[in-house]
């Protein structure tokens, strides 16, 4: 009797004990949640960055943003450096023009669709896009781990392009993706590749925007539906 007393004097403390850590836990768990910072984000790149042909609140920019608030993140700044027709060296010159801070905590870059339109040097696009990946890191705060790259979208596939060797320009397209991607990974930089989303619009003319080139807003949501694993990783605490 004495002996069954005693176990049960004994196990009050502990599970109170135990109690008062989970509650505490819990306080910090909140409290962390509370206090986060709102996150600011810059998106570099060229008419599939700024949204050419729709509504720029739909760009994908825009949406990832909108989709991270849904999944609980505070948004803050959206900056967005990126206009129609942009090479890497025009995408140089918006940045310097621009001059962004160096607090971003997530970065962006998707160029080089112009540069292989214009029949440009692909060894220009080699050096210069790992000048704009390394100003993007500079932009991160020298963080690669908060840097993401997207892959060129397969405009072979869309209306604009069918009378522009569309099998030349998926070719064209992948090598400069796979200089993209090699370049990343020398940084330890993840490529998200949207290319094979992109060549849907083969099939369906509902991805595609008015000028049947650009994405359409439908797309561009497919796009961060890919993208959104990645970037909740790389703001996770």
């Amino acid at each position: 009797m004495n002996v069954s007393v005693k176990t049960a004097f004994n196990f009050f403390p502990v599970f109170f004990f135990a109690l008062l850590l989970s509650n505490c836990d819990t306080k910090v768990k909140k409290t962390a949640s509370e206090s986060a910072e709102p996150i600011s984000y810059l998106a570099l790149g060229d008419s599939y960055t700024i949204g050419t042909g729709i509504e720029q609140e739909n760009n994908y920019p825009n949406q990832l943003a909108d989709s991270l608030a849904t999944l609980g993140f505070q948004m803050d700044t959206t900056l967005i450096i990126a206009t129609n027709g942009w090479t890497t060296a025009d995408l140089k010159n918006g940045i310097a023009e621009h001059n962004p801070s160096s607090d971003f905590d997530l970065v962006s870059l998707l160029i080089g669709v112009n540069n292989q339109y214009q029949w440009l040097d692909i060894e220009l696009y080699k050096a210069e896009f790992r000048e704009l990946l390394e100003q993007a890191i500079g932009f991160a705060g020298g963080d690669s781990r908060k840097v993401f790259v997207i892959s060129i979208p397969n405009y072979g596939v869309t209306p604009f392009a069918q009378s522009k060797e569309p099998e030349t320009i998926r070719r064209k397209i992948s090598e400069y993706n796979s200089i993209a991607e090699d370049i990343s990974g020398e940084y330890g930089i993840t490529f998200i590749n949207i290319t094979p989303i992109s060549e849907m619009a083969e099939e369906d003319l509902s991805l595609l925007a008015p000028d049947e080139l650009h994405p359409s807003t439908k797309m561009y949501s497919m796009w961060v539906e890919e993208m959104l694993p990645t970037v909740t990783h790389i703001l996770e605490p």
